[in-house]
């Protein structure tokens, strides 16, 4: 017992150490919220069964400043994202997709102070895949990288616009092969 409140003031008296030695206060981390809307392309060879190839998404975004807090440095950033893609079907024939995404993603800025700062984003991200009027769902993992421009106005909101590319798999029963889909994104929102 008394092993863990040493222990605890000891973690107490670092915190506080740090906190003070960095200022004189604790300071927060500064948040940013993004939304986002756009268009979504498959591109693979193969496509799911002859499925969707166009459709539009959405996605809202938690991050927190990992970098460049006093405006010196380029800005960085580590996101929460949860997002929904709807694929619309070719024909009558084919199934609608719809995909729901989260998981984790770094945003890297090149410029600090300009009005267009480009920035440089990946992510690894989990996928819950509905095929049409099937019961169920299918989870797979996604890769994505990006990359845009922040437009900065004299305000706290920012606009953005990029460009996204994502490899994403989903395992099928009783078979080897992978459902594979490689995905281009269009994409416009803004951050405050």
């Amino acid at each position: 017992m008394i092993i863990k409140y040493f222990f605890l003031m000891v973690f107490v008296f670092i915190s506080f150490e740090y906190g003070y030695s960095q200022g004189g206060i604790l300071n927060k981390v500064p948040k940013q919220i993004s939304f986002e809307v756009g268009y979504r392309n498959i591109f693979s060879e193969k496509r799911f069964d002859g499925n969707a190839k166009h459709g539009y998404g959405l996605l809202f975004d938690y991050a927190w400043q990992l970098r460049g807090f006093n405006g010196t440095k380029n800005a960085a950033f580590i996101t929460i994202p949860l997002g929904y893609t709807a694929m619309i079907p070719d024909n009558d024939g084919d199934s609608r997709l719809g995909i729901l995404c989260y998981g984790w993603t770094v945003r890297h800025e090149f410029a600090h102070g300009k009005r267009m700062i480009p920035y440089l984003g990946y992510g690894l991200l989990l996928n819950q895949m509905r095929v049409g009027e099937l019961k169920g769902s299918i989870m797979g993992h996604q890769t994505q990288f990006e990359f845009g421009l922040n437009f900065s106005t004299k305000k706290r909101l920012k606009y953005f616009t990029k460009i996204q590319y994502s490899y994403t798999s989903f395992p099928r029963l009783n078979e080897e092969k992978r459902i594979v889909l490689n995905f281009a994104d269009l994409r416009v929102g803004f951050r405050f």
